[in-house]
């Protein structure tokens, strides 16, 4: 007999060559904001309760419109430079009691969530939000991934989707379509923010959907394929 031969009786070269091209484990990320919670509400409190304890004028209608990008940036339209990370200190600090109540489950979230879980996979959410805000939001609505990773925006969610070799980034921001292209993942973007199909696509999205309730249908023939 010529070579070794592995326990199944196939060579070891064999073995080595099927596992190379055997594919990672699921793993999926999720933005939060507008993607897997409707936080607007909640948001709109928070800014409410900054304006009165700073008796700086915030129009919270607008600021809703354009949920997504970190705190800082929605700060600047508000406040001096200088004062913005102090107002950012006082919202972190106002949010836990104003906006987690207010806010929901966006349509096929929890089901989502579920459907990586049901094929073996890893859901995690790379979310520009503070960390222990994000956490807040998920333990109050039931959504339980695996992991939560704060503070991160565009191409900076990249690196946390690459950390946890993320295959597929769910969001619903052209930011969040950029983090899905710097980590080498697929994009699947929602409807559900401030961003429309069309600019979801021309900012290079390879699925677009109206909301969540489609994911899990198509995450099943995702990994169909993946495992083809």
């Amino acid at each position: 007999m010529t070579g070794l031969v592995a326990a199944q009786g196939r060579p070891v070269g064999t073995m080595g060559r099927m596992a190379s091209t055997a594919p990672l484990p699921l793993t999926v990320g999720f933005d939060l904001d507008m993607t897997l919670i409707d936080s607007r509400s909640g948001i709109a409190a928070t800014y409410r309760a900054l304006s009165a304890g700073t008796g700086v004028p915030i129009d919270d209608a607008l600021v809703v419109t354009r949920i997504g990008p970190p705190l800082e940036t929605e700060l600047a339209h508000w406040f001096p430079a200088e004062e913005v990370p102090a107002a950012a200190d006082r919202y972190r600090a106002l949010y836990p009691s104003h906006a987690i109540a207010p806010s929901t489950a966006l349509a096929g979230a929890r089901e989502s969530v579920a459907a990586v879980r049901a094929l073996g996979g890893r859901a995690i959410v790379v979310t520009a939000k503070h960390e222990p805000s994000a956490e807040l939001h998920l333990a109050h609505l039931g959504i339980e991934p695996d992991t939560v990773i704060g503070r991160l925006w565009a191409e900076a969610k990249g690196e946390a989707l690459r950390e946890h070799a993320a295959q597929v980034y769910v969001g619903d921001h052209v930011g969040d379509v950029r983090g899905a292209r710097a980590a080498g993942a697929v994009s699947v973007a929602v409807t559900t923010g401030p961003c429309d199909a069309q600019e979801l696509r021309e900012a290079g999205a390879d699925v677009v959907l109206a909301d969540l309730t489609g994911f899990p249908a198509w995450l099943r023939a995702f990994e169909a394929a993946r495992a083809a």
